[in-house]
């Protein structure tokens, strides 16, 4: 199977017995939902607007200025993207992972950007490096059974 076709393939959550053993398994599962979860609450706040009242403060001009029509426009899309890559993560947790992080590192950029934002850019690098973790963590778990491969070498 090509490495593509791998990293596209859904993979099980881990079950009862490996959950209970495995504390792979255990990180495994706390970061898919956490990765799962998080995209998707902060994905819908671009639309309710319960978590901050203005979402377009985070948003580099320079960034607004390649998104066509307004900020608010912008973080409509912004949530979009960050629902869709929640459910990836999901089902997918190897690639959705990887889609996490990229989106992340995205959203440091625009926050280096803007400015004064360095507390959250630095928070959302932990972050990064938590979806990254998920994402060679979901390596570990062939697609069939949900149970850890064992390390080879």
């Amino acid at each position: 199977m090509s490495t593509i076709a791998a990293t596209l393939r859904p993979i099980p959550f881990p079950s009862a017995s490996a959950l209970r053993k495995d504390p792979a398994a255990q990180a495994f599962l706390l970061l898919r939902v956490a990765f799962t979860v998080a995209p998707i609450l902060f994905g819908l706040d671009k639309f309710a607007q319960v978590l901050t009242d203005d979402w377009t403060k985070y948003l580099a001009p320079e960034f607004n200025d390649l998104i066509p029509g307004s900020a608010e426009d912008a973080m409509h899309i912004v949530g979009v993207v960050e629902i869709a890559a929640g459910l990836v993560v999901a089902v997918v947790p190897r690639f959705g992972g990887l889609l996490v992080a990229g989106w992340l590192g995205g959203i440091i950029v625009s926050l280096l950007l803007r400015g004064g934002y360095g507390d959250i850019a630095l928070r959302d690098f932990g972050l990064l490096l938590g979806a990254l973790t998920l994402s060679r963590l979901a390596s570990a778990f062939p697609p069939r059974t949900g149970t850890r491969q064992a390390a080879v070498g």
